[in-house]
C-alpha cells in the first residue's frame, strides 16, 4: 500500500513523457552542461564562468551539484539521451513520495501516509516538475530522507540523526529554495520536544552549511544575482499565489485541499505538528525575505508546498469516521482532475522540430546564425544530436552572420511577436540581403523562428 504513491506518479509522469517533446530552454542546459568532463563542471562551478561562448553569462551556480548527478547518470552506458534526464527526475520524485508515505505512516497511520502520497502525486505542481530535466525530483527525494529521519528520531532517538543530516544537506543542494523546509523541520522537532530537540538543531544547522555555501560561491565568483530576473514580487499576494500554483489553478482543489489544512492542523493526531511546520515555516521564511526582495517563483517552492498536500491528507483523515474515505477520495479526485490537462500540453520549445526541418532545406555552405542566446543552445544541441552534418556552417553567439554568403539561415526567438534584438539584421540588410521566408515553430516557453535571407 504504501507504494502506491510512487506508482501512481510514475504512471502519471510515463504518461507526460510519452509525446517526447523535445528539451526547453532550462532543460537545454541541464544537457549541455552534463555532457561536459567533469574538471570542466567543477571549474565553471568554481569561477562562475559559462560552459560555451553563449553561455557566457549563465554558468551553473545555486544548484551546480544537481549537474555532478546528471553527469554521473549520463555517463552510464544507455542512459545519455534527453528522455534519460527527464526519467532521472520522474525516479527521484518516486522515491520521494515513497519517502513521505512511510514518514507519515510511522508518525501517524497507514490512510494519512498513503493518501498524502497519493495527493502530492497527483498535485499538479509537482506533477509538472517530475518530468522536467531539473533538480526539483531530486529535492523532493532529499525532503522525502529528511522527514523520515526526522520521524524516525522522534520515535527512536538518536535513530534517523544521520539520515535526517545527510537528506537535509542533499535538500539545499538540490535547491537552495529547501532550506526553509530543513529549518521547517528544527522546528517541528523544537515544538515537540523543546530542548531535547538540541541534537536535531545541530544537524539541522550543519546540514544547511553546504547550500549556504554554494550561496556564498555564487556571490563571491559575481553570479549571485543570475536568474533574479525571474523572480517576482507577490504584491502582498504570496501565501495565496503560492497556493494557487500548488493547485494548478483549481479552485475547487485549492478550497478543499486550504479547509482540510486548516482541519488538520487543528485536528490531527501524529502529523499535525509536522504537517503544519512544513507548510507555515518556508512561507513564513519567504515573506520576510520578500521585504528585502523579490524572491516569488512557484516552482521554486515546490518542496514547501509538500506540505499544503500533507495537512490536507490529515484533516481528511482526522474527520468523523464515515466522512473520512469520502473526503479522502474527493480529495485525490480533484488533485487528479486539475492534473488532467498537463496531459494534453504542447512542447515548451520546439528546438528539435526546427533543426529536422533545416536539415531538409539546407544545402552545405550556407551558413546557420544563432540570433540570440536561447536559439543557440537549441539549435547547438539538436544539431549535435539529429543533424551533424550542418555543424561546419553553424554560426553561434557571439559571432555575427556572415555578410559575404548569398543565403543565410537564421534561427531566433520571439517576444511578444517580435524577434529578440539583435545586430545580425543590420548586418545582414547593409550586405545587401533581405528575409524570405520564415518558418515559426511556437511553443508554450519559447516561439522560435527560421528565417532564410537572400540577396
Amino acid at each position: 500500500m504504501e507504494l502506491l504513491p510512487a506508482v501512481l506518479v510514475a504512471l502519471l509522469g510515463g504518461r507526460l513523457l510519452l509525446p517526447g517533446h523535445g528539451l526547453w530552454f532550462d532543460e537545454l542546459f541541464t544537457a549541455e552542461v552534463s555532457r561536459l568532463p567533469l574538471g570542466d563542471i567543477v571549474t565553471a562551478i568554481a569561477t562562475g564562468e559559462g560552459t560555451t561562448s553563449y553561455l557566457a553569462g549563465v554558468p551553473p551556480s545555486y544548484n551546480a551539484p544537481y549537474y555532478l548527478v546528471t553527469h554521473l547518470w549520463t555517463s552510464v552506458p544507455g542512459l545519455g539521451g534527453d528522455t534519460s534526464l527527464r526519467v532521472l527526475s520522474l525516479l527521484a520524485t518516486a522515491g520521494g513520495l515513497a519517502l513521505i508515505t512511510r514518514a507519515l505512516t510511522r508518525l501517524a497511520d497507514r490512510a494519512t501516509g498513503v493518501l498524502a502520497g497519493l495527493v502530492l502525486a497527483a498535485s499538479p505542481l509537482l506533477l509538472e516538475h517530475s518530468v522536467e530535466a531539473r533538480s526539483y525530483g531530486l529535492a523532493v527525494l532529499a525532503t522525502g530522507g529528511a522527514v523520515l529521519g526526522l520521524v524516525r528520531w522522534l520515535q527512536e532517538p538518536p535513530r534517523g540523526l544521520l539520515l535526517f543530516g545527510l537528506a537535509g544537506a542533499g535538500m539545499g543542494l538540490a535547491h537552495w529554495y529547501a532550506v526553509t523546509v530543513l529549518a521547517a523541520f528544527v522546528t517541528a522537532a523544537v515544538v515537540l520536544r523543546r530542548r531535547r530537540a538540541l541534537p536535531v538543531v545541530l544537524t539541522g544547522a550543519l546540514g544547511a552549511l553546504p547550500a549556504v555555501g554554494f550561496v556564498a560561491l555564487a556571490v563571491l565568483n559575481g553570479t549571485g544575482a543570475r536568474n533574479a530576473e525571474h523572480l517576482t514580487d507577490s504584491d502582498g499576494e504570496f501565501v495565496v499565489r503560492a497556493a494557487e500554483a500548488w493547485a494548478g489553478g483549481s479552485n475547487p482543489l485549492l478550497y478543499l485541499a486550504v479547509g482540510l489544512a486548516v482541519v488538520g492542523a487543528v485536528r490531527s493526531t501524529g502529523a499535525r505538528v509536522v504537517g503544519t511546520c512544513w507548510l507555515l515555516v518556508p512561507l513564513a521564511l519567504l515573506l520576510v525575505a520578500e521585504l528585502v526582495r523579490p524572491v516569488y517563483h512557484p516552482r521554486y517552492l515546490l518542496a514547501g508546498l509538500l506540505g499544503l498536500g500533507v495537512l490536507a491528507a490529515a484533516g481528511a483523515m482526522s474527520l468523523p469516521r464515515p466522512a473520512r474515505a469520502p473526503v479522502g477520495a474527493l480529495l485525490l479526485a480533484c488533485a487528479l482532475l486539475a492534473s488532467a490537462p498537463l496531459a494534453d500540453r504542447g512542447p515548451r520549445e520546439r528546438a528539435d522540430d526546427l533543426v529536422a526541418v533545416l536539415a531538409g532545406v539546407h544545402e552545405p555552405g550556407q551558413p546557420v546564425v544563432a540570433a540570440d542566446q536561447r536559439s543557440a543552445t537549441g539549435l547547438d544541441h539538436y544539431v549535435r544530436d539529429l543533424a551533424p552534418r550542418l555543424r561546419p556552417d553553424v554560426v553561434l553567439p557571439p559571432d555575427d552572420a556572415p555578410p559575404g554568403a548569398d543565403r543565410v539561415w537564421v534561427v531566433r526567438r520571439l517576444i511578444d511577436g517580435e524577434p529578440e534584438p539583435t545586430d545580425d539584421d543590420e548586418i545582414l540588410r547593409t550586405a545587401g540581403l533581405q528575409m524570405v521566408e520564415q518558418h515559426d515553430f511556437p511553443a508554450s516557453r519559447t516561439h522560435l523562428v527560421l528565417q532564410l535571407w537572400t540577396r
